[in-house]
């Protein structure tokens, strides 16, 4: 009885610490789960992972540390001496800010409740070095131009589109950083509501601005400016230097401006001469009419023009076509100017207006979808040069609102009124779609070149017999692969590209990471057909600026006589493989950290010599420089030895479909003329041509087919000759 008592007592027992064993497992699973989801919700926010690399005084001057990190929205409060004077956030967690690599590149942006921004910062970014193309230091001063820009107007226009280029020659990484700093900073204003901003489901339109095309005839010079038909930024000598001085740079202030201080830096106008009365005035009719037969409907135009010792124009439009120091800006649309929008005017024809020395008209692109009626501005760059190649730039605004007399009012009806149009209803362009649009005549040109080389390859038979042609061929076509596609296109490969090719199908594949650089896509494309018919020689011979430069240089050389040292053939051989053993270390480099593998890629002159035109550290331009030295007594030295992106094409050119380049049983037994002429050294003594290491020019087919060069040809020249003669002979007894 008893033992019976016991049993069903430890019954009991063993229950009841079941049922608190099952309730404690039960607590620690929802505590796990809830310490779970506050962790992931944290880890969700990308600003959680960065804030400690971000100093609060780069978001906000002053500020000395941050609160704590919220998670929805992500942000973080800026603080000063404790009080809250701003907010942070980081753009990755509000838009797609991926770049040309497949990584994301993450940047910081300070706001303060009216919707201004106050600080930017990039935090991270995985973007290869020789596309990005611009020292960090200098994209770092370019961003600082977004300080103070109002998000609540950038907002009331909310569409990407237009040419988004904070920098002359601008690259896709500039570009993704602006394109996400704008519109991540208007979803979290639009979230907070900072500076009035409302989210974008409230939005609704009941009636539209047009111009009146009613109001017409011609007004004088004060009457357009006094009645705001016209807009003025005058900047003199005191406060441009006043503005330096505010940045800190000590050579910036000591390079002040000379002069009297009230004296003129620029006077600055801006007028749209697409709305008639004002068109009229400025231009007068004969140019008026001539304007309205180049605007396609609906399209706009502006007048810009200046007086004083500042040029608005600059060079950058004389150079590449771009006007890289003004830019218009309409809500979200940046539209940066180009030669092919733009007009020179010779005079105001308004009664009463002086004279200016600069007067530009522009065309804004109708896929810009710029509204005369809305408030838009012209920013300005102005900079100032603190060394050889260094310059420090402030960025000064001038605003626009078209005066109401011009406007008039139409009434929405239906359900258009409802319709609460945003970003997302009017399906954007994407960033690599306006890429496209951006370069579509540069892609146009480089399709036609990599045509042109294709018909080169298809024909070498005839152009082989033709020395003299072939040679003009191939030296026009070199020159314009370093003039055009090296420093205008900057459409330089670099092994770097490959390393982001692997790591995105590691990381995540997507096309639109790659079609994002036009000239780099089409290159590659062109590269990877090339490869499968011609092995490496297209690109390496042909279409690489740095290479061609080298053969351009060394055919200088000789001319002037500089002797050309051949590298015996053994101590040839074994230098071959060193540009293997770069590659296969920078690739295994890439696979522990993309970052380091760029850093070290710096091994290719590409970025220093193409991309930044030799503007750029010391170290780095004797470097390039040494290289292109060595490379005027031994031909395409970099090349033959070193060039890690032709080591990676070689490796696939081994799958060439078809072997073009002919040879005789008598090459290299006894001939080496073939061999001893080749400007690489790619044919062995034996005779047989290395396909790692020929560059395609050519030549060895023109000396295969020449009756005066080739032991060969020259055999079969003689007998023919010989044969030709007895048949004279007997002819003639």
């Amino acid at each position: 009885m008893k033992n019976n008592i016991k049993k069903t007592s430890l019954i009991i027992d063993i229950m009841n610490w079941l049922k608190f064993a099952q309730r404690s497992l039960l607590l620690t699973i929802i505590a796990s789960i809830s310490m779970m989801i506050a962790s992931n919700a944290l880890a969700d926010s990308n600003l959680a992972k960065f804030i400690t690399k971000i100093d609060a005084s780069e978001l906000y001057e002053g500020a000395d540390s941050f609160g704590e990190v919220k998670t929805s929205p992500a942000y973080v409060e800026i603080l000063k001496s404790g009080k809250k004077v701003g907010y942070a956030i980081l753009t990755t967690d509000y838009v797609s800010s991926i770049g040309y690599s497949g990584k994301p590149i993450h940047t910081a942006v300070g706001l303060d409740d009216d919707g201004i921004i106050t600080g930017t910062k990039l935090v991270k970014h995985s973007e290869p070095i020789v596309l990005v193309g611009i020292p960090e230091k200098r994209i770092a001063e370019f961003m600082r131009g977004y300080n103070s820009l109002s998000v609540v107007k950038y907002a009331e226009r909310a569409r990407d589109s237009g040419e988004v280029d904070m920098i002359s020659g601008a690259t896709v990484t500039i570009m993704v950083i602006e394109d996400a700093i704008f519109r991540a900073a208007i979803k979290f204003a639009r979230q907070m509501e900072l500076g009035g901003l409302k989210p974008i489901d409230n939005i609704q339109k009941s009636e539209i601005k047009i111009v009146d095309k009613n109001i017409t005839g011609i007004a004088d010079w004060q009457t357009l400016l006094g009645d705001g038909s016209i807009r003025r930024r005058l900047i003199t000598i005191e406060e441009i230097n006043n503005e330096y001085a505010e940045t800190g740079n000590k050579k910036a202030i000591e390079r002040s401006e000379k002069g009297d201080p009230n004296d003129v830096f620029i006077d600055f106008y801006i007028a749209p001469v697409s709305v008639p009365k004002i068109g009229r005035s400025l231009l007068g009719d004969a140019e008026y009419n001539h304007m309205l037969s180049k605007l396609k409907d609906g399209q706009q135009a502006v007048l810009v023009f200046a007086e004083g010792r500042y040029s608005f124009k600059g060079t950058g439009y004389v150079r590449g076509g771009v006007f890289d120091r003004i830019q218009l800006i309409q809500g979200e649309n940046s539209t940066r100017f180009r030669d092919k929008m733009h007009k020179r005017i010779g005079d105001i024809m308004a009664e009463g207006a002086p004279k200016f020395r600069e007067i530009a008209l522009f065309r804004i692109p109708l896929e810009n979808e710029f509204d005369v009626t809305e408030g838009f501005r012209i920013e300005l760059l102005a900079n100032r040069a603190v060394g050889a190649i260094k310059k420090i730039f402030l960025a000064f605004d001038l605003g626009y609102q078209l005066p109401d007399q011009y406007i008039k009012i139409e009434k929405v009806t239906g359900n258009a009124a409802n319709s609460g149009q945003s970003i997302e209803n009017n399906a954007p362009l994407k960033l690599w779609q306006r890429m496209w649009k951006l370069k579509f005549v540069d892609a146009i040109v480089l399709c036609f070149a990599i045509g042109v080389l294709t018909v080169i390859f298809f024909s070498q038979d005839i152009l082989v017999k033709h020395p003299k042609i072939l040679a003009w061929v191939r030296n026009s076509f070199l020159t314009f692969t370093v003039l055009w596609l090296g420093f205008y296109a900057q459409a330089q490969l670099s092994v770097v590209n490959i390393f982001t090719f692997f790591n995105s199908f590691v990381s995540g594949f997507a096309w639109d990471y790659f079609l994002m650089e036009p000239m780099i896509f089409l290159l590659w494309g062109s590269v990877a057909v090339a490869i499968l018919f011609w092995g490496r020689g297209a690109y390496c011979g042909w279409l690489c600026p740095f290479g061609a430069l080298q053969e351009l240089l060394n055919k200088l050389a000789k001319l002037v006589k500089i002797p050309q040292f051949l590298v015996p053939w053994g101590l040839h051989e074994r230098l071959w493989p060193i540009k293997y053993m770069i590659f296969l270390g920078l690739f295994g480099l890439s696979i522990y950290s993309l970052t380091e593998a760029e850093h070290w890629a710096e091994i290719e002159p590409f970025k220093t010599s193409i991309i930044l035109k030799f503007a750029r550290e010391w170290p780095f331009v004797l470097y390039s420089l040494t290289l292109l030295v060595a490379g005027l007594f031994v031909e395409r030295f970099y090349c033959r030895y070193l060039c890690p992106l032709g080591a990676a094409l070689a490796i696939p050119g081994r799958l060439r479909m078809f072997d073009w380049l002919k040879r005789y049983k008598e090459c290299g037994s006894p001939c080496q003329r073939c061999a001893n002429e080749c400007m690489v050294q790619a044919i062995h003594p034996e005779g047989h041509i290395n396909p790692n290491e020929c560059l395609s020019c050519l030549h060895c087919q023109e000396v295969y087919c020449d009756e005066y060069s080739c032991p060969v040809v020259i055999a079969k020249r003689l007998k023919r000759e010989r044969r030709q003669a007895r048949a004279g002979v007997s002819q003639n007894p």
